[in-house]
């Protein structure tokens, strides 16, 4: 008899009708590859009614996640029903019955992830998680076992398609915030309620999980500086053209001698950078090891095959292992402790809007502040507003965040200092 190696499907929304597809269409090549037929036995979802847009066989659907965890046919169980609860305790309950675990939830990794391994080495099963970080990217994998022979410096890229989409669009069109998120909640590439993705706290999960495992330490989510797009306006999108910029959320990690810098935040990146032609909702990633030099890893980072792509890949990798016996043989690379550095530790350089009286010796009172805190400043453009008002646009050499924040602070003291309109991270630059 033909040997089998079955899954148990949590979930068959999106995700998982791309996953059940993938399986299905590609059968003959995947059993080509890994050796053994794949084949999805049992599928969990909330309800037996709803219409799944699939042809199903009779019987495949469960609401009940014993029929799969208490099966001792099934050895392979995919989480693809998003968010921490319950997707949570179905996983660890999965995995505490010895069952290999490939899931694409980032929210459930970026918090759990800890107690998650923790539960695979326990039960010496896989936990696989290829698709929590840029859909279709092979990302996670690169890091684990590529280019695990390098010390990796840097992580940094765009990993959210929704803010991508909407800069891309800020910048081609000169279209407003409000109006592009309207738009892009309209073509469902923003959730109605739009926070996770326009506040940088998507991102910032997907840069801790990246960063764990770059810098082999545990990057707790709340010590992820976050800053979202949402006081980018069409003013700081023209002033980034005409200073030779454009500008992405990044997440961004680095590795320092005094430990790492995590950190999601709209950036200023050289329009000659690689990542400043990466449009619409695309994602890309960018890595650079003491050993490859820089490479950059660019794809869909979502949709229903892109990420499905990630998933059934992984579940490959889980059934190999199960039939070379090898289960949980590459688990957590957490063993280091770094310290994660304070946002006030990091180093960049700035750009600086400010709304000011428009009068003699208001540009020097504010360059004083600057030279006051050790910021020397790059170049100033100064623009007439209207009435009794101008603007002036500054950009600083590469310096402390500390200084600039402790600058600010007394700059905005100043009697001729109307508003501190935005400040924006400058990277990518030598």
């Amino acid at each position: 008899m033909e040997q089998v190696i079955k899954i148990g499907l949590l979930g068959l929304g999106t995700v998982g009708r791309g996953v059940y597809r993938i399986l299905a269409e590609n059968q003959e090549n995947i059993r080509q590859r890994v050796g053994v037929k794949l084949e999805i036995k049992k599928i969990m979802v909330r309800s037996l009614d709803k219409d799944r847009g699939i042809p199903l066989p009779e019987g495949i659907l469960t609401t009940n996640l014993g029929d799969i965890t208490n099966d001792p046919e099934i050895k392979i169980v995919v989480e693809v029903l998003g968010g921490i609860h319950p997707a949570l305790d179905y996983v660890l309950e999965a995995l505490n019955h010895g069952k290999s675990v490939v899931t694409a939830n980032k929210d459930m990794v970026a918090e759990h992830g800890q107690r998650l391994f923790k539960a695979a080495q326990s039960n010496k099963c896989d936990l696989f998680f290829e698709a929590s970080v840029a859909g279709g990217i092979p990302i996670i994998r690169t890091l684990k076992q590529s280019l695990a022979g390098n010390r990796i410096e840097e992580v940094f890229g765009i990993i959210n398609g929704t803010t991508n989409y909407m800069l891309t669009k800020m910048t081609q069109e000169g279209c407003d915030f409000d109006d592009v998120l309207r738009e892009a909640q309209a073509k469902g590439y923003a959730e109605s309620d739009p926070t996770a993705d326009v506040g940088g706290f998507d991102a910032a999960r997907k840069i801790a999980i990246l960063a764990s495992i770059a810098f082999n330490t545990r990057i707790p989510l709340h010590q992820v500086y976050t800053e979202g797009i949402t006081k980018i306006t069409a003013q700081d999108i023209s002033y980034a053209n005409e200073l030779g910029y454009i500008i992405k959320l990044l997440g961004i990690a680095k590795d320092r001698p005094e430990g790492v810098e995590v950190r999601v935040h709209p950036t200023f990146i050289p329009k000659n950078h690689p990542l400043a032609a990466v449009g619409d909702v695309f994602n890309a990633v960018f890595v650079r090891g003491n050993a490859v030099g820089d490479t950059m890893f660019y794809g869909r980072g979502a949709g229903e095959l892109p990420t499905a792509s990630a998933v059934v890949a992984d579940i490959m990798d889980a059934a190999r292992d199960i039939l070379r016996n090898v289960p949980g043989i590459i688990g957590c690379t957490c063993f280091k402790e770094r310290p994660v550095l304070a946002i006030g530790e990091t180093f960049s350089k700035y750009y600086i809007r400010l709304q000011v009286t428009d009068k003699p010796g208001v540009l020097a009172s504010i360059a004083l502040v600057f030279g006051n805190k050790e910021v020397s400043l790059k170049s100033v453009i100064q623009k007439e507003a209207t009435g009794k008002t101008a603007e002036l646009v500054l950009v600083t050499h590469r310096v402390q965040e500390q200084n600039v924040q402790d600058a600010l602070m007394d700059i905005k003291q100043l009697s001729s200092v109307i508003e501190v309109a935005n400040v924006i991270r400058v990277e990518g630059e030598e």
